[in-house]
């Protein structure tokens, strides 16, 4: 602990810190310092932060690997030995006043089943929150998420009446895509109404929650098998009736394992479907 920069007192030595009234914990910044400290302590352990996601780090060595996932103050750890593994839980329980849970069945509402087959990754148990707070919990299933060839109009229906709900619904809506791809693409024209919702585009997103009703239990398989990337992509031409834009859509596969996948409108118009 030290005084806080700009705050140091000219009447006390600078070994001399604050007396809070108030705990650290559950205070706004409490979070970003905690995300602080941790992630100044990792590389000392040999961690290293990936390019790609902020929040992952991996340490190697002639070992093995050991990847660490942080998130606030919710961490998962795996590598490629249960050696390996005990030897960091050790080390940062040196330093920082930790739980071990266990092996991980359930976070940030993602559940994880172990298979013989492999991993299965799901959001049943969010989703049937979602259609409760909603009450749409015996609502009757749709076959798919959206109608075929169509899209939602921005003037299309009247204003509904309450916006902030719309916001809130297509926020865990877009939440739910981590596990389901298959409504990338509903949930991507929903979102794009978020300033203005209209009563067609509530619709909508009713359907979506009515076609995840009935497919509470899908989610994503991983499993062992080739070490190969596959991607797929493609993109409609002048496909959004309200300013004529393109929607590109990609899957990328490791194996036979779904790793990332995208619906985005593209952000100029194309003259062309060569161009889209």
């Amino acid at each position: 602990m030290s005084q806080p920069q700009g705050f140091q007192s000219t009447n006390h030595p600078s070994h001399y810190v604050c007396k809070l009234n108030k705990s650290l914990y559950g205070l706004k910044q409490a979070p970003r310092a905690w995300n602080e400290k941790f992630t100044s302590y990792l590389p000392g352990l040999g961690f290293q932060s990936s390019l790609a996601d902020l929040s992952l780090f991996v340490q190697h060595s002639s070992r093995g690997t050991v990847v660490l996932l942080l998130y606030v103050d919710d961490i998962i750890l795996t590598g490629s030995s249960s050696e390996l593994i005990d030897a960091v839980i050790t080390d940062l329980t040196k330093a920082f006043d930790m739980k071990d849970l266990g092996q991980l069945n359930y976070f940030l509402g993602l559940e994880i089943n172990y298979l013989s087959t492999g991993l299965f990754v799901s959001q049943t148990r969010y989703i049937r929150d979602l259609l409760h707070k909603v009450d749409l919990q015996d609502s009757k299933p749709c076959a798919t998420p959206c109608l075929p060839y169509h899209r939602l109009l921005k003037s299309e229906g009247t204003p509904y009446h309450s916006p902030e709900q719309y916001r809130s619904i297509v926020g865990a809506l877009q939440y739910l895509t981590f596990t389901r791809p298959d409504i990338a693409f509903s949930v991507n024209q929903c979102c794009q109404f978020m300033h203005n919702p209209m009563d067609s585009h509530v619709v909508a997103v009713k359907r979506i929650l009515r076609y995840l009703s009935g497919t509470l239990d899908y989610g994503l398989h991983f499993q062992s098998g080739n070490l190969q990337l596959q991607a797929y992509c493609d993109a409609d031409w002048a496909g959004d009736p309200n300013d004529r834009r393109s929607t590109s859509g990609h899957i990328v596969y490791f194996g036979s394992s779904p790793i990332s996948w995208a619906s985005k409108k593209q952000h100029t118009v194309s003259k062309s479907s060569t161009e889209a």
